[in-house]
């Protein structure tokens, strides 16, 4: 904690460093080998020294590029323009009193690694989708655990509007929003605002404001400065920072595979949709518990398993995957029962929950509870006989209307009490229709 007592002198931190560096490279972005520490001067109640030391001309880290996916599966590459470090300020907490703004200076005067976009980024959902890559991306290079409830990751969201070809407007910065919902619900409603009142005849001013999660508006804060205001001098306590290439090149092949290399390579390796190997590379603990579950198995079945019945029981229970009760281990197992013929689809639905419940090998409920697939043609043939002699209109309708064998397999699954494999049902029924 740094409350600017006298005599305080920064002292700068090589892991910070590190990761700022570690953090360009994965960006694909300009190391600058020579940097220098900056004092931006401003007064606010939760900045105790009067000034932030911050890098303004001269950044750790220049231009990168982040490739993001969006809704409607288009990928746009958004510019990142810089990366700096600077001293972070304390916190202002707006929300326990209406009436006074409380000021938590723990984490004053720690390291922290700005990102800064070019305004590339066109819709809020575009912006939400920039910070959920961006997020990613960090996690999986291991400089920041994306935590926002935490604070570990924030974001400053600058909004202007403009007409289609005239120059950008007047821009507004939106602070320390802390959830990708929430960036695009300030986004949404800073354009509104800011579009009503130039069709009123009005003038946007530049300022800082601040999204209300409660209302789901932005209000102003203070006026936002320019560069000039900040009076910006090179930190007189800090030495310039120069790099050896020796030791970023280091740093660089120490680098993990990261989400758009392992993006492609599980469209290539796993035969997934771009869309599922997005899904699960935004997160890196899913796309490690795929590759866990999936290996040696059906990729595909263990991806519709993992996304469709764990996420949806996770969601359902308000769960991260950390919690989950079920392992990678385990669905891979459940997989292997389906893919094999020991049960299908409509047992493995029955088996899933069970396992939740019991902490159980898939096997061993199968086993337990006599869920194993009905394979036994002759069984079979019997219950087909026996629904032809009954039902003789439904023999000629199956013979001209395809989509009618549903009917045959629905009953045969009802009289099997679900456990006959529909392989083994539609060969019998094709053969005994004469089909």
């Amino acid at each position: 904690m740094d409350a600017g007592m006298p005599g305080m002198l920064p002292v700068l931190n090589r892991y910070c460093v590190e990761q700022a560096v570690r953090t360009g490279l994965g960006l694909g972005a300009k190391i600058n080998l020579w940097s220098r520490f900056d004092r931006k001067n401003y007064f606010y109640p939760d900045l105790p020294q009067g000034y932030q030391i911050s890098q303004f001309a001269h950044p750790i880290v220049g231009e990168g590029t982040l490739n993001v996916d969006c809704d409607n599966g288009e990928t746009v590459p958004i510019r990142i323009e810089r990366i700096h470090l600077e001293q972070d300020a304390g916190k202002s907490i707006h929300d326990l009193d209406p009436r006074a703004t409380y000021v938590d200076l723990n984490r004053s005067g720690c390291a922290l690694m700005e990102i800064v976009s070019k305004p590339d980024i066109r819709s809020s959902e575009e912006a939400a989708n920039y910070f959920k890559a961006l997020r990613a991306l960090v996690r999986y290079l291991g400089t920041c655990d994306g935590n926002m409830d935490e604070g570990s990751m924030r974001a400053d969201v600058n909004v202007s509007v403009r007409k289609p070809g005239t120059p950008f407007g007047t821009r507004c910065e939106i602070k320390n929003v802390n959830s990708t919902r929430y960036v695009a619900l300030a986004v949404d409603y800073e354009a509104r605002r800011q579009i009503e009142i130039l069709e009123d005849g009005g003038s946007i001013s530049q300022e800082t404001r601040l999204f209300d999660v409660k209302t789901g508006k932005t209000r102003s804060m203070r006026s936002k400065e320019d560069a000039h205001d900040y009076r910006y001098f090179p930190d007189p306590d800090l030495l310039p920072l120069e790099l050896d290439q020796a030791w970023v090149d280091a740093i660089k092949a120490s680098l993990p595979e990261l989400p758009d290399a392992k993006k492609q390579r599980f469209k290539a390796d796993y035969g997934l949709s771009p869309y599922d190997a997005a899904v699960l590379v935004s997160d890196k603990d899913a796309a490690d518990f795929f590759e866990t579950a999936a290996r040696g198995r059906d990729a595909k079945l263990v991806n519709s398993w993992m996304t469709v019945e764990l996420f949806g029981w996770l969601n359902k229970h308000d769960k991260t995957l950390a919690e989950t009760p079920v392992s990678a281990e385990r669905l891979g197992e459940l997989v292997d029962l389906i893919s094999n013929g020991t049960i299908n689809g409509k047992i493995a639905k029955d088996v899933f929950p069970r396992m939740i419940e019991t902490g159980d090998a898939p096997f061993i409920i199968v086993e337990r509870e006599g869920l194993k697939q009905e394979t036994d043609t002759g069984l079979i043939e019997e219950t087909v006989d026996a629904l032809i002699a009954a039902n003789p209109d439904k023999v000629e309708e199956a013979r001209t209307k395809p989509k009618a064998l549903g009917w045959w397999v629905g009953q045969l699954m009802k009289a099997t009490g679900g456990k006959a494999s529909p392989a083994v049902i539609n060969e019998v029924i094709k053969a005994k229709l004469g089909l």
